[in-house]
């Protein structure tokens, strides 16, 4: 499987940089490095699904809830994400960053830093990445999970999203 040969932090098991290797070396060694994804949601509250490109070299034509990738050295899962958003789709966005946790599915284990975006709307989304989006409901994104063929942490950033927004609104009923 070919990877492109970028520089990202090597990092342990609680997100500390060891030092910098190749993502190449990482994912063929299963050396741990830092991957930021956006969940982008529009003003109605719907989610953005796409389609990856049939040449892309990983997960060709699988869908994804999440739009992101390896994390450059010294860049922040919330730049990452902001970076690989305005690659992929062609639009700036505020991210903010919304959970972490040890992702040990897909091409190797990494730490998968997980932001949120509202946007509202879709810049040019470039053709060699991104073969198809749309919106989702959230009911309409449960069953698309179960029916169509998402990348391997596309259910675990679904659910681990909607428990962060549920313990949020749950703080926020406390703190009124």
């Amino acid at each position: 499987m070919c990877v492109v040969d970028e520089l990202v932090e090597r990092v342990d098991a609680q997100d500390r940089v060891l030092g910098v290797v190749s993502r190449r070396d990482a994912v063929r060694e299963g050396w741990l490095h830092r991957v930021g994804v956006v969940v982008c949601r529009d003003r109605q509250g719907r989610f953005l699904v796409h389609r990856r490109a049939e040449r892309l070299s990983r997960f060709p034509g699988h869908h994804e809830l999440g739009v992101g990738g390896a994390a450059g050295v010294g860049e922040s899962y919330e730049q990452a994400a902001a970076r690989e958003l305005s690659e992929e789709l062609g639009v700036g966005a505020t991210v903010c960053l919304r959970f972490t946790f040890l992702n040990r599915v897909g091409l190797s284990p990494h730490w998968l830093g997980v932001c949120e975006a509202v946007l509202p709307e879709i810049g040019a989304p470039d053709p060699g990445e991104v073969a198809w989006y749309g919106w989702l409901t959230e009911s309409e994104l449960r069953k698309a999970l179960q029916r169509w063929t998402f990348t391997p942490d596309s259910q675990e950033i679904f659910g681990r999203y909607l428990a962060c927004h549920a313990d949020l609104a749950l703080l926020r009923k406390r703190c009124s």
